[in-house]
C-alpha cells in the first residue's frame, strides 16, 4: 500500500502517506511538510515518487513512507532539546525531518562514509532553508563510520540508521540514552527493520517491526544499490 503515496507535490506526497496509515501523527506531517524532498534528490522529477532513488556513489535515498515510518518509531523520543543520530544520512533528507522534530532546542548528527555525499548533504540543507540550523551546530554533517557511531556528540536520545547491519553495532547501543530508541535494519540477504529500546536501567528490548531491503552498512568498496 505504501507504494500507492506517490504524489506530483510535496503536499500530496505526504497527505498520500497519512491517508494509506503510514504515519498518524500530526508532529511528523508537520516535519514532513516543512522538507521539501526535491531539494534531497538527483532527478527532480521523481522528487515526490514513493520509492528509493539513486544518489551517487552507489547509495540512495530511501522511499518517503520508509522516513514516515522511521520518524513515526522514534516519535517518542523526538521531542524538543532531543539528541539525534542518524547514520549513513545520506542526502540530508531525514537529518532535516529530525531537525524540525527536536526543535527547539535539539540537535541532529548525520554520519555518513562518503565524504562527497556529505558535502552535498550539507549544500541540500541550506538549499532548503537550514544554513542557520548548520551555523548553530543545530544540524552538523560529518563523514565517517557509522558503524562506529559519534559518540563525542552522544548520548542519543533517538538513533536512525539508514543501511542495514548483519549484527547490531555495540557502538551504537553504547550510545543510546536511557532511555532511548533505535530504529536499525539488521540482516544480509533476510533484513528486518528492528525497534531496539533501552530504558532508564540500561535495558534493551528489541522488536521486529518489518522486512526491508537496504544497503548494507559498511565500507564504500562494498556498497550496492538498494533494493
Amino acid at each position: 500500500m505504501a507504494w500507492r503515496c506517490s504524489g506530483f507535490s510535496n503536499a500530496e506526497l505526504i497527505s498520500n502517506l497519512a491517508n494509506h496509515g503510514i504515519f498518524h501523527s500530526d508532529r511528523v506531517a508537520a516535519a514532513m511538510s516543512a522538507v521539501d524532498r526535491a531539494n534531497y534528490v538527483v532527478d527532480k522529477s521523481d522528487a515526490y515518487d514513493d520509492s528509493p532513488q539513486p544518489i551517487g556513489h552507489g547509495a540512495t535515498i530511501s522511499a518517503p513512507h520508509m522516513h514516515a515510518c522511521a520518524s513515526e518509531h522514534l516519535l517518542p523520543y523526538l521531542n524538543p532539546g532531543s539528541r539525534v543520530l542518524d547514520v549513513g544520512s545520506g542526502s540530508g533528507y531525514l537529518a532535516a525531518v529530525l531537525h524540525h522534530l527536536v526543535s527547539p532546542g535539539g540537535k541532529v548528527v548525520g554520519i555518513d562514509h562518503i565524504p562527497a555525499l556529505v558535502d552535498w548533504s550539507v549544500q541540500n540543507l541550506k538549499n532548503d532553508g537550514l544554513g542557520g540550523a548548520i551555523d548553530k551546530g543545530e544540524i552538523v554533517m560529518v563523514a565517517g563510520d557509522g558503524r562506529e557511531g559519534y559518540a563525542s556528540a552522544g548520548p542519543y536520545d533517538a538513533i536512525h540508521v539508514g543501511a542495514a547491519a548483519a549484527n547490531v553495532p555495540q557502538s551504537l547501543i553504547d550510545q543510546l540514552a536511557s532511555p532511548g530508541r533505535m530504529f536499525i535494519p539488521v540482516g544480509t540477504f533476510m533484513q528486518f527493520i528492528e525497534q531496539i529500546d533501552k530504558d532508564e536501567n540500561g535495558k534493551l528490548t528489541r522488536k521486529k517491526v518489518m522486512g526491508v531491503r537496504y544497503v548494507p552498512l559498511t565500507d564504500r568498496e562494498k556498497q550496492t544499490d538498494e533494493l
